[in-house]
């Protein structure tokens, strides 16, 4: 989709500085910047999300529902997984400086960090990355009608999604305690090292390419 802009105009931008356009901040090491039409008004089909995290820290569950996206990895290390709708399994692909993933619009997504000081470009094909998260789907979807559509008892459920926040971006949250869930504690633990194993395995696989 082309946009007119007029080019004669005095309000006409051409540059901006993308550090000082927050979309989401849970710390000082993760973080979310973002530029769009709203902020550069000559861009066309083109924005991105600036991206910095944490090792273990998560780009929470969502979907882009306007654009595809190209996630690019600056420095650090992180693992993209996507569901495919068509074949319904998880794709997880570890990214290290200068390789990409592709999503897909619409496709439901996150990005794990797997070392400190990761760094990730977000591109998309729109002039406003558009957003459904995770968060605000458990959130705001009735819980009788989880209950009712998925035989789950409500109140369980309630309880289930009682520390989910609209809106998280980035988690786990800067106060999450899980010291007396175990089980949880494990289980984080193992995804994490399964990260790390995959990305091993496809660093091996897959060694970086130098082009001249």
């Amino acid at each position: 989709m082309t946009m007119y802009i007029d080019y004669t105009s005095p309000s006409t931008q051409y540059a901006f500085d993308v550090n000082k356009s927050p979309l989401f901040r849970k710390d000082h090491r993760n973080f979310i910047n973002v530029l769009g039409i709203q902020q550069l008004n000559t861009l066309d089909n083109v924005s991105l999300l600036d991206i910095f995290l944490s090792a273990s820290n998560v780009v929470e569950p969502h979907y882009h529902q306007n654009a595809a996206e190209l996630v690019y990895c600056i420095s650090g290390a992180a693992t993209v997984s996507m569901l495919n709708p068509f074949t319904k399994q998880i794709l997880s692909f570890a990214i290290t400086p200068g390789q990409v993933t592709n999503i897909p619009q619409g496709w439901w997504h996150y990005e794990v960090a797997t070392v400190d000081d990761t760094h990730l470009l977000a591109i998309f094909n729109a002039p406003t990355p558009e957003v459904i998260l995770g968060s605000d789907i458990l959130k705001f979807t009735p819980s009788n009608i989880m209950a009712h559509t998925y035989c789950l008892n409500e109140n369980q459920w309630k309880q289930a999604i009682a520390p989910v926040r609209p809106t998280t971006y980035i988690g786990p949250y800067a106060n999450c305690s899980r010291e007396a869930d175990h089980t949880a504690n494990q289980t984080l633990n193992q995804q994490y090292q399964q990260y790390q194993q995959y990305q091993n395995q496809q660093n091996q696989q897959y060694p970086p390419t130098n082009y001249r």
